[in-house]
């Protein structure tokens, strides 16, 4: 059973277990469950196993010192990132099956690290909705319900971590797609401060930022600090860190820190689920236990057709530079997306993109000025069933109560944390609670997770037994 990537680290470092064993237990799982559960949509087995090999031969020749801190540790990607010599499919019919010449950043980083990646997995179409259910793809399913969701649009990713297919897996977020599959198969999912992690470009403005998912908060963080790194070839990059996010997380905690609660839909019409809101209640007692005070002041939240049209406007151009081969094939949503993006004229779009900074700006000058934290629901519901978005007839529209407590801070550019610290006894699954911070404040966040692993502790909680 894997339980932690830091773990496993250790104790391939340490020579207790074989990268070889690693992979082939990894390979062997996927084989078993992915069938019924599709995460992967790219798997290149026989590449993982060498990979595997020279890592084993790596710890032989090495000082444990000399290795990379996740040596040995498999880790799949998401189905929007290239790897060199694999195909990029964006989870579309409509792109390209070449094998891509050059891995992204982010991935090197991530080999660069030491991890392995393990194969390609299944997302949305261009990431655009929270859930796999694609001409491409299929039906992307939980491991704690087949029939709902594992979210999205980090699909694969969730199922991979869930079920124990891989100890840690890539995950990227512009709406909610590291902490919307998080939520609803148990895990920790962190988005990161608008800036921090960089790749080749700029996407949405900077609304999506890659991260992962993974069982533990120690993970979460070692992870972050390999990706958190200077970047002198992109737009914007801060200096990599001074402290470590790994070492920040077992610092001294901080004491009395101002709490805030959002329980409350920002888009009329949607009600958030008991479970949701006992899962914030839970939360809030834990944080008052630990010292900290809760605090009833209001945000200057955007209407809901403010949050809509600002959020859609740039939302809307989230596909583009993507290499299409046949444009005929993408799923209707997305083509409508796409015309939707292209009858704006770029006037009116850096309009747009003017007033997404304003708003942001207005909400996080509040947010410093009242808060340390926000709490709130990750979702206002709990997994839908697979299929429940064909009610409305428009997936988009079926996302908003999975993403609307997650997307405003991909707008203000916010570091946020989706925790499973609940667990819905009716239905047998996991609810999330979202955490936000200041900008900057990934160590703050980290910290005070750490607490609540602790007080609401959730590493025995497992899908498949």
């Amino acid at each position: 059973m894997i339980n932690s990537a830091v773990e496993l680290a250790a104790a391939i470092r340490a020579k207790e277990v074989s990268p070889v064993e690693v992979a082939d237990f990894c390979l062997d799982r996927i084989a078993e469950l992915d069938p019924k559960f599709n995460a992967f949509c790219f798997r290149a087995d026989d590449e993982v196993r060498s990979a595997a090999k020279a890592a084993a031969d790596a710890v032989v020749r090495s000082a444990p010192e000399e290795l990379p801190p996740f040596h040995g540790v498999p880790l799949p990607i998401k189905d929007l990132r290239h790897v060199q010599g694999w195909p990029t499919t964006y989870g579309s019919l409509a792109t390209d099956r070449a094998p891509q010449p050059k891995s992204d950043p982010i991935v090197r980083r991530f080999t660069d690290a030491g991890f392995l990646p393990l194969g390609k997995t299944t997302t949305s179409e261009f990431g655009a909705v929270p859930f796999t259910e694609s001409e491409a793809r299929g039906i992307s399913r939980n491991p704690w319900d087949p029939d709902r969701t594992p979210g999205g649009s980090s699909s694969g990713a969730g199922i991979a971590v869930s079920a124990g297919m891989a100890p840690i897996a890539h995950a990227e977020d512009g709406g909610g797609s590291i902490r919307i599959p998080a939520s609803c198969t148990g895990l920790v999912g962190l988005k990161p401060t608008r800036g921090l992690v960089t790749n080749a470009v700029v996407e949405v403005e900077g609304f999506a930022t890659s991260g992962v998912v993974s069982r533990t908060l120690a993970d979460t963080a070692a992870a972050l600090d390999v990706l958190a790194k200077h970047d002198p070839g992109a737009w914007w990059s801060p200096p990599t860190p001074a402290r470590s996010l790994a070492e920040a997380l077992d610092a001294e905690r901080p004491l009395g820190l101002r709490i805030g609660v959002l329980t409350t839909s920002l888009i009329g019409g949607i009600s958030v689920d008991p479970a949701c809101l006992t899962a914030v209640d839970k939360t809030l007692r834990a944080l008052e236990e630990a010292g900290h005070q809760i605090v009833d002041k209001p945000l200057p939240l955007p209407t809901s057709e403010e949050l809509i049209s600002t959020f859609m406007k740039v939302w809307n151009v989230a596909s583009a530079g993507i290499p299409l081969v046949d444009p005929d094939r993408v799923e209707p949503h997305n083509r409508a997306q796409r015309e939707a993006a292209k009858s704006v004229d770029s006037w009116t779009y850096a309009e747009s993109v003017h007033q997404t900074q304003l708003l942001s700006r207005r909400i996080v000058e509040a947010f410093t000025d009242s808060f340390d934290l926000l709490v709130t629901p990750t979702m206002a519901g709990l997994p839908p069933k697979i299929g429940a978005w064909r009610a409305s007839g428009n997936p988009v529209v079926a996302a908003y109560p999975m993403g609307v407590f997650t997307s405003l801070f991909n707008v203000t550019g916010q570091p946020a944390i989706s925790l499973p610290l609940h667990h819905d006894e009716a239905s047998g699954l996991p609810v999330g609670v979202q955490l936000v911070a200041a900008p900057w404040q990934e160590d703050l966040l980290l910290q005070v997770s750490r607490t609540l692993e602790q007080a609401l502790p959730w590493a025995d909680r497992r899908p498949l037994g």
